[in-house]
């Protein structure tokens, strides 16, 4: 509807002429993932949708999970709870070890991403965050692990362990856990790393007799096969051969550090690479491995000095179409990647803590990413110059909403008293049944601001940066139920964020001019209401600047174009209802935010009355949730954390959970009641 079936046949067209750049320029609301989801099914390429934060990833992931129920829609971000990388401040002679913690649920779903590239589908689309453009394995050599097996092969037991070694996968007779096998006599259990399902392989002497599909939970059969493909266990595969002949480099260009160094008078710097570089290599040797082996990655993927290393993109057949979403954000993101990276692992490297092939171990430069997407869709509300550039002033304008819904009425308002005045527009919308986003300049405001709302009896939460990623995802969906009315943020509630609930968006200090509050992110930020009926938005400000002007200027001509189409069509507009569980509506997405979003019973240490850091919603009568099915679904994930602890043999964990799982379900009790 609307200006949808004009923009999908112009997008469709230009693909099907060779156009290697084209843009859609969509306000909030008008249906831009559909009319993308549309250009998928049309062109039937493999694709890749590249979003600019995980949490809008996710989203899009979950609706593209709801057009596409029978393609291989596959979810591929950072697989890091937290990552602090390798570096050294001269200055203050600090080294800084790497550190982090790997979500190993987010692991599987990039397993199962670059799996289902390799399996030769077409229906493949993944959608992705720019972690996507850093160096992973060689696609060769994660096809050449992939162990093919066949009812009536002749193939020996042993090797078949064998080959499951080589394809990272660990032998453990007492637990079968994800990346794992067992072996029972004659019988092989796979527990494949890239999805729940354990394959048995049956062997008759030298002979594959049977194979089966179980289910990991009751061990039911799911399926009896003539062939199977077993994916690696990991993304990172190799050869012994290949591991002999890069310690063989390695050693070869230790020496040559060894001899720079000497020469330019450094023999700390000589000393300290010996030794680092020693050590890893017996670590190589004995394990396999060693920390920070990504550093080597050029000497395993037998690259070139200089040469870019293989990421996601490799994986795609050479024709696949690429949809960057809000590309007025996601583009800057890539340009901005490589020269951080260059510069903290030069350092590492002119003071002898690493290699000079470090280097090389590093994200695409925009260039390179240029040269791997033959066929690019800019998909923005505000895109900026570059786009427009290089699609040559051609765009696919989707201005009209399908749902006849206008841009939101903008309003400029004195800051003196802002926040009393906000609290009565937040009440007026309280009164509507609709929620509030307000936008805050740094991280700190946010939480006082969310601190004060508090305090005066609104249910608010606060959203930015700190907030553990899968957290955010959740707290939107809590909005959307109505756990709480208001949600504050600073940059994370601008683009893409679909929200129909939201009849208000608030912006304070909208004229302190910067990178907040420019045209382009106060366009954004202002469209968050533009799915809501009633939507308006609010600029606090004493004077209006020219990035406020513009926007004004531009949602104005925008209104008057839906006006005149509802007029001549008959349009009358409508409240977009969507479900409530749009973000977190499919089992994967589930499974990972069940996985981590759950607070730590021993460390959610109140601040000002709330489990610190996370963001949520409290009020005097709940730090935790206030409706029986949140309460009921807390408890549920509670216990099974009980349980895991309890497995692990972690006892007092499982006592901790134990009790919090009690309070809750006091407090459902008490919901009940009422």
């Amino acid at each position: 509807m609307g200006d949808q079936p004009t923009a999908i046949r112009q997008l469709v067209e230009g693909i099907d002429n060779g156009t290697p750049a084209q843009t859609l320029l969509g306000v909030t609301g008008s249906g831009k993932t559909f009319t993308m989801a549309n250009v998928i099914a049309q062109t039937e390429r493999p694709t890749l949708i590249l979003s600019h934060n995980k949490t809008l990833a996710a989203q899009l992931y979950g609706e593209m999970k709801s057009f596409f129920p029978n393609n291989a829609v596959e979810y591929f971000v950072s697989y890091y709870d937290y990552y602090q990388p390798e570096a050294y401040l001269p200055s203050t002679d600090t080294y800084i070890e790497k550190d982090l913690a790997i979500n190993m649920e987010l692991d599987q779903l990039r397993l199962s991403a670059t799996n289902a590239l390799l399996s030769g589908r077409r229906d493949v689309v993944v959608v992705s965050s720019v972690s996507c453009l850093y160096g992973i394995g060689n696609p060769e050599d994660f096809h050449a692990n992939m162990i093919h097996i066949k009812v009536g092969d002749e193939m020996a037991r042993d090797y078949l362990l064998r080959r499951l070694l080589n394809a990272q996968y660990n032998r453990n007779d007492v637990a079968l856990q994800r990346g794992n096998f067992q072996v029972k006599g004659e019988t092989v259990d796979v527990f494949l790393a890239s999805s729940d399902v354990i394959v048995r392989i049956h062997f008759c002497f030298d002979e594959i007799e049977e194979i089966e599909t179980l289910d990991v939970i009751t061990g039911h059969v799911l399926g009896r096969f003539d062939e199977y493909t077993i994916p690696p266990a990991q993304i990172f595969t190799t050869t012994k051969d290949r591991i002999d002949q890069a310690i063989d480099e390695i050693t070869l260009d230790l020496g040559k550090q060894i001899a720079f160094f000497e020469e330019q008078g450094k023999p700390v710097e000589a000393e300290r690479i010996k030794e680092r570089v020693n050590y890893d290599i017996e670590m190589i040797k004995e394990v396999g491995y060693c920390s920070g082996i990504e550093n080597y990655s050029r000497y395993f993927d037998r690259r070139a000095a200089g040469t870019r290393p293989f990421c996601l993109l490799d994986f795609f057949p050479k024709d696949f179409l690429i949809i960057i979403d809000e590309s007025h954000v996601t583009l800057p993101q890539i340009h901005a990647m490589s020269g951080g990276d260059f510069k903290r692992k030069t350092t590492l490297v002119d003071y002898g803590f690493r290699l000079p092939a470090a280097i090389d171990n590093r994200p695409l430069r925009f260039d390179e990413f240029e040269s791997l997407t033959p066929y690019t869709i800019y998909v923005s509300a505000t895109p900026a110059d570059y786009e427009l550039g290089r699609c040559e002033g051609i765009v696919a304008e989707q201005v009209i909403r399908p749902t006849g819904l206008l841009d939101p009425i903008i309003e400029v308002r004195p800051s003196a008293n802002q926040i009393d005045d906000l609290m009565e527009e937040i009440q007026k919308t309280i009164e509507l049944g609709c929620r509030t986003l307000v936008t805050t300049l740094t991280k700190k405001m946010a939480e006082e601001l969310d601190d004060y709302l508090h305090e005066q009896g609104i249910r608010s939460a606060y959203i930015h940066s700190d907030v553990e990623t899968l957290d955010r995802v959740k707290i939107m969906d809590e909005l959307r139920a109505g756990v709480f009315d208001v949600l504050i943020g600073v940059n994370l509630l601008r683009e893409g964020l679909d929200l129909p609930e939201v009849a208000l968006v608030a912006i304070l200090d909208a004229d302190k001019e910067g990178f907040l509050r420019n045209e382009r992110a106060l366009t954004q930020t202002v469209g968050r209401a533009a799915r809501n009926v009633n939507g308006r938005a609010i600029m606090y400000a004493d004077n209006i600047t020219g990035s406020m002007q513009r926007c004004i200027d531009e949602t104005e001509r925008r209104r008057i174009k839906q006006m005149r189409f509802n007029q001549e069509n008959g349009i009358t507009p409508k409240q977009i209802v969507k479900s409530r569980n749009s973000l977190l509506d499919n089992e994967e997405l589930r499974i990972v935010a069940d996985s981590t979003s759950m607070p730590d019973f021993k460390t959610s240490a109140k601040k000002n009355g709330k489990p610190s850091g996370s963001g949520k919603a409290s009020n005097d009568e709940s730090d935790v949730l206030s409706s029986a099915p949140l309460l009921q679904a807390e408890i549920d994930r509670t216990k099974q954390k009980m349980l895991e602890a309890a497995k692990q043999l972690d006892f007092i964990e499982a006592a901790n959970l134990r009790d919090y799982m009690l309070m809750l379900q006091v407090r459902l009790e008490e919901t009940h009641k009422k």
